[in-house]
């Protein structure tokens, strides 16, 4: 049986700490409402709740569920976290419950990035009471690390937009390739992705139940082109049923189903059989005659355009196996090029569509939490044009 790990408090305790929380901590002073360039530590916060703005730095802990209640694994929401000024802090008393507003989410909320227990974060909002419970809401700046709050570029009900200097893996997974850019960038990547576990063909069909699982519905996938949601159990090769896409075709390389580019993850989809066949192995490009099971989609002889909302998805998959698959370990050097006649041979097009594409359609929630799904449980590698989409014109602008 799989439980969740909690913490909780006994409300007795609660009471207790929160007061020797007030009693020992340094007072802040102020002389009116505080600015958002104030900084406070957790125990400040937690003694401040007179809504004040003010920014609050602290290390993420959980998902609050209740007022002695938060959770630290197998996370229901992208709604709330709580930090506190320890990264190993079991009291809830000692916890600033944070409210993670929509534009917000795709970043900090724990659902979506499970990796953000333990990291420190900077939340700028409202000190005022949330679950009951000392916490920070309407936050007009998030921000990984302490004392910088930038602000999201529109407005705080808008998404918030990933730096293309930085990123929560960059002092990490990609410290070797931060800062470069052309031959030495491609080959950088190259090196660090090609760490991963290498999967059966059988086991992608359950890591593709976990990856494109539907947010709204844990039952169910979301299917690439057609953008339907459907039982998860509804798998096999029916007319109705959805199988294993490969968005780069892999007649392109002639590699089949063998384990390596024929199961990497980060570019096998769920998608309906026979949407699936009428895309075979075409190229990508724009234009053609409607699709009708697949709403937004059109297809001629030579090539396939899919939907708009998954046109980012495709161009940052095709990239990911260029830089992946590079000729060695045995298997097909691959490559994307502006052709859509490429046969058998190991290219795919047409680069100039997918560049485009990357562009128009930025990554969203579900693709993040897709990468970040397959690096923690299935490969233990990630696609960086997910987290650095810029990179994709840094190598072949």
């Amino acid at each position: 049986m799989n439980m969740k790990s909690v913490i909780r408090s006994r409300p007795g305790r609660l009471i207790a700490a929160v007061v020797l929380a007030v009693t020992v901590v340094t007072p802040v002073v102020v002389t009116g409402p505080a600015s958002a360039a104030t900084t406070l530590t957790v125990a400040q916060a937690l003694a401040a709740q007179d809504g004040r703005t003010a920014a609050v730095t602290g290390y993420v802990i959980g998902q609050p569920t209740s007022t002695t209640t938060v959770l630290t694994a197998n996370y229901t929401a992208d709604t709330a976290i709580a930090i506190a000024d320890t990264a190993t802090e079991t009291s809830t008393a000692r916890m600033l419950y944070v409210q993670v507003t929509t534009a917000w989410r795709a970043d900090f909320g724990l659902l979506t990035n499970p990796s953000l227990r333990g990291r420190q974060i900077t939340a700028t909002g409202t000190l005022t009471a949330y679950f009951s419970h000392g916490g920070l809401k309407s936050p007009t700046a998030m921000t990984f690390g302490g004392g910088s709050t930038p602000s999201p570029t529109a407005s705080p009900t808008a998404s918030p937009t990933v730096s293309p200097t930085g990123g929560p893996y960059d002092s990490t997974y990609y410290a070797s390739a931060v800062g470069r850019t052309g031959p030495a960038l491609r080959s950088s990547l190259h090196a660090i992705i090609r760490v991963q576990t290498v999967l059966t063909y059988d086991q992608v069909w359950e890591a593709l139940k976990d990856t494109d699982q539907d947010p709204a519905n844990p039952a169910n996938v979301i299917l690439l082109y057609t953008g339907r949601s459907q039982s998860k159990t509804s798998n096999g090769g029916g007319v109705d049923d959805w199988n294993r896409e490969h968005v780069w075709a892999k007649s392109h390389g002639d590699f089949g189903t063998a384990n390596g580019p024929g199961t990497d993850v980060h570019h096998l989809r769920p998608e309906d059989v026979s949407v699936n066949s009428l895309r075979g192995n075409k190229d990508f490009d724009s234009g053609g005659s409607a699709v009708a099971e697949a709403p937004g989609c059109y297809t001629d002889a030579d090539s396939f355009e899919p939907r708009n909302a998954v046109k980012g998805d495709v161009a940052r998959m095709i990239l990911y196996m260029a830089i992946r698959y590079e000729g060695d370990d045995g298997w097909p050097n691959l490559e994307p090029n502006d052709s859509v006649t490429n046969g058998t041979a190991p290219y795919l097009g047409r680069i100039s569509k997918l560049l485009a594409w990357n562009e128009l359609d930025p990554p969203d929630a579900f693709e993040q939490r897709r990468n970040q799904r397959i690096y923690e449980r299935w490969q233990g590698n990630r696609n960086p044009f997910v987290d650095h989409p810029e990179w994709a014109r840094a190598i072949w602008g």
